[in-house]
Formats: structure tokens, sequence, C-alpha cells
């Protein structure tokens, strides 16, 4: 693959002249970076975020809510024997839920990019279709501009983008993101590519350089920090009160603290149900990959690679 054609097809794309192209092998001169995409972090394999699924399970989590308001009053209506409104409450919040959630965790749900360490390969569906590269032959171009609007003003931006083969059709291409471009540098996106590289070279645990690491510490407390799980909150707010945290303002609990504690508690059932039905939808969603790499996710499981078999085929790779 030409790699000046790379990099400017992308510049042409994003309308930029500044433009980076990073390799599997060659070292970015960042530290590793999480830039809050990873899925999933694990021995055999790591999943970013496509960015398609943030919104799974905001419906539920809404019907939730108003599900607690009935169960709210059923306790009222148990607690002065009015059995018969009881169970009409109970049997609402039910309605309220229930199918929502079975709908929101049938719906298709779009399917991560898998980096597999144990085989070295990347791979992504697309429509249906797999895309695979193997990762020695990996490379991406990471693109810096800037974007000017009327009320935020000009805000730096930068992609990183890699490209992947449709499996059984070399010739098929395409070029995808890694990570969201909004607000992000130049900077911070090699240093994402620099996280894989330790990911995929060192791995899978490794220190904040990048280096192997036999304790699993850095890295999980790097992606834990990065969880925006809104349920979180409630921790979070806790520790503020009891002094455990800094609310970033200052060294001690503010009134407008003690308040988003009561917030956070309060729509806590509504965000847990929301993550509940994610997790749900991402898992039925493993399902959907090609049997060829469900079973190289698996730690026992074989270590050829799809352009080897490609190859075997006599296929054009």
């Amino acid at each position: 693959m030409d790699l000046n054609a790379l990099i400017q097809q992308a510049r042409y794309r994003h309308g930029n002249t500044l433009g980076v192209i990073l390799k599997a092998n060659e070292p970015t001169g960042h530290q590793p970076w999480e830039m809050f995409v990873t899925d999933e972090h694990t021995e055999q394999y790591l999943a970013l975020k496509t960015g398609e699924e943030t919104h799974r399970g905001i419906f539920t989590g809404v019907m939730g809510f108003l599900a607690l308001v009935c169960v709210m009053f059923a306790v009222l209506f148990a607690l002065d024997s009015d059995w018969s409104s009881t169970g009409m409450m109970l049997m609402l919040s039910l309605i309220l839920v229930v199918p929502v959630f079975l709908w929101e965790i049938s719906q298709t749900l779009p399917l991560p990019i898998l980096f597999n360490r144990r085989t070295r390969e990347i791979y992504y569906d697309h429509e249906g279709e797999l895309y695979h590269m193997p990762w020695d032959e990996a490379q991406a171009v990471a693109c810096q501009f800037m974007t000017v609007g009327p009320y935020s003003g000009g805000m730096d931006n930068s992609t990183l983008e890699t490209v992947v083969r449709r499996y059984g059709d070399a010739e098929q291409a395409l070029f995808i993101s890694l990570s969201p471009p909004m607000g992000k540098k130049l900077e911070m996106q090699q240093g994402l590519w620099a996280w894989l590289q330790a990911y995929m070279n060192n791995g899978p645990w490794f220190d904040e350089n990048g280096q192997h690491c036999e304790s699993d510490t850095y890295v999980k407390e790097t992606i834990k920090a990065g969880d925006i799980r809104l349920s979180n909150d409630v921790v979070r707010n806790w520790r503020i009160i009891w002094g455990k945290e800094s609310n970033g303002i200052t060294d001690k609990p503010r009134l407008t603290d003690v308040a988003m504690l009561g917030f956070s508690l309060f729509f806590f059932p509504t965000y847990r149900l929301r993550e509940f039905t994610y997790d749900m939808a991402k898992r039925r969603a493993r399902g959907q990959w090609p049997q060829l790499v469900k079973e190289r996710l698996r730690p026992d499981g074989p270590t050829t690679r799809l352009v080897d078999l490609e190859r075997a085929q006599g296929l054009k790779v």
C-alpha cells in the first residue's frame, strides 16, 4: 500500500495539510494515551468503541425512571392496604420497562474494532462484511485540522484512521476511524496509536511508557479513570463529600457537591438500567461476528491469521 497515496487521500478528505503516517512497529515518539474509547481490554483482544452505540439504553433508562415512580406509588397504596391499586402500579411498571428493554437489546449494535493479540490482526465489521488487516502490516494516518463556528470559535481536531481490507477481496479497502476527532490534538491521536502499539507489541499489560509489565494495575486504573458511566457519579460525589477526592475547585466539599450527590442518587437506578441494557445488547452483539473471528478470540483458539487463510485459498492479498 502506497504511504504517500494514503496520506494524500486523508489530507484531501479532511482539507488539511498536517498529517503523520504511523506504523505498527515504529515508535510514535509519544507516551501511550487511552482516549476513553476502550470497550474491552483482555489478554486476548482489545476492543475499541465505534461511537455509534452511545445512545443504546437511553429509552429503557427513561422508562425505568417512570417505572420507579410507579413502584413508589405501589408502596404507598400497599401501606394503605389498597392491594388492587398496588398490583396495578406494579404491572404498569413492568409494562413500561420490559417491552422497551427487549426492543433495545434486540436491535443490532455496531460491533467494535478488535485488535487480536494472539493472531496479531485487526478485525472490523462493515454492514455485515468482515474486514481485517495483519497488525504487522498495519499503518495509520493522523491528520490535524481546525473547525470554526459562530459560537465556539476555532477548535482543534485531529483524526486517527487506519486501513482494513475486505476478507476474500483485498481490492476492497476501508478507512476506519479509531477515535472521534472532535477536540483532539494530533499528539493525542499519536498517543492512542502508541497505546495500541504497547498492547499489541508489549502487552497485554504495560506501564506508562508502554513497556511490558506483569501487573495489570496501570492499564486497568487508566481505563477505569476514563470510564464515564453516569452511575459512577454516586461514588465520586460521595468521596468528594468525605474529602477523599477533590471537586476540581476546592479541597473542601461545597453545598453544590451535596446537591450533586442527591441528584446522582435520585437518578442512579435510571443510569444503572441504561448501562445494564447496553451491556446486554453488547453481549448479544458479540455473537454477530463470523465463526472464524469468534474462535480466534478464545484463549485456546486458532492462531492462523485471516490473511493466511486467504493465501491458502489462492486469493490475492
